[in-house]
């Protein structure tokens, strides 16, 4: 990556106590993110996507493993420099009407973060809320209304806008559009995507769904069961996908036309629990091309070829 990194998780890992087990939900996850990159996290629900995002801004505790923002090691601040460095990276979350205080009208939620951020003065705070609601494709009318008067839609953009308020260098969006029907889903990627270039706006899109991180991701990074399997450039992912699971989640989206560029991959096997991974691998037990080397000792993220690093054993090698 030729620009340094705004982002730059390393060996995240983050644990839960479940019946008194340990459940290890982020396995040592490295990851970097340059400014205005858009990075899709992509996998199966409960492969820790969404532990990791919220890890990268303490809303969940890492266990162990470093995370710095432009220089800051997000780890070790407390929580008065903590709450202030969370508005340079906020969280868009997935159900945009709970994610909202009921009790405020969208002008009010939209104008917290100016308060924070010191802008004291009403009349600059509306005239800013005018400008993002604008900005978010809302009526600025809108600002005297309720969450529960809006769209789910509508208030997406709204959480988008409040988001965008103590203008942030990352936005972090998980699963930001899943709750959505289709054609506001694409109205809500093309917002993203024209703050990215207008803003210069880095975004971490944590999705399960592979047609939606094509539209607005520059790189892809595949997680399961806790594990990063594959990051790579998004034209030669979802070209040649080298990790046998990224294979298998990338038959299964078709393309514009309704038709699959890939052979369909079915999984065998149950997904292993959380509680009780496999040894080595973890994708092991569904892996079609498993060895006894896959039992016994965990692959490493490697490069196999520029822009495309992979945890795999035997991955297909990509073509000169």
């Amino acid at each position: 990556m030729k620009a340094a990194a705004l982002l730059q998780a390393k060996d995240v890992q983050v644990d839960f106590t479940v019946r008194g087990r340990r459940l290890q939900a982020v396995a040592g996850v490295t990851l970097c993110l340059a400014p205005a990159e858009a990075l899709g996290l992509v996998g199966e629900s409960g492969c820790g996507k969404s532990t990791f995002g919220r890890a990268l801004v303490r809303l969940v505790q890492p266990t162990a493993g470093t995370v710095c923002f432009d220089g800051i090691d997000v780890t070790r601040l407390d929580m008065a420099r903590l709450r202030i460095l969370r508005r340079r990276m906020p969280i868009v979350f997935q159900d945009p009407i709970s994610s909202l205080n009921p009790r405020r009208s969208i002008g009010q939620t939209i104008a917290e973060p100016m308060r924070y951020a010191g802008l004291r003065d009403p009349a600059a705070q509306a005239r800013q809320t005018q400008a993002l609601l604008e900005r978010v494709g809302l009526d600025p009318a809108l600002a005297a209304r309720q969450p529960h008067q809006l769209s789910g839609g509508q208030c997406q953009r709204v959480s988008i806008a409040r988001a965008l308020a103590a203008g942030p260098q990352l936005l972090i969006c998980d699963e930001a559009v899943s709750a959505l029907d289709v054609s506001v889903q694409a109205q809500i990627v093309n917002l993203l995507q024209d703050l990215r270039r207008a803003r210069a706006l880095a975004l971490l899109f944590i999705s399960h769904d592979l047609a939606v991180v094509r539209r607005i991701a520059d790189r892809v990074a595949v997680m399961y069961l806790g594990r990063l399997c594959e990051v790579a450039d998004v034209e030669r992912f979802f070209a040649a996908p080298a990790h046998p699971y990224s294979q298998a989640l990338l038959s299964a989206v078709p393309d514009m036309d309704g038709k699959r560029r890939h052979a369909r991959i079915t999984l065998h096997g149950e997904l292993p629990s959380p509680l009780a991974p496999p040894s080595g691998c973890r994708f092991r037990t569904r892996c079609p091309r498993a060895q006894a080397r896959c039992a016994a000792e965990a692959p490493l993220l490697r490069e196999i070829a520029p822009g495309s690093s992979v945890a795999c054993h035997f991955p297909d090698e990509p073509a000169p």
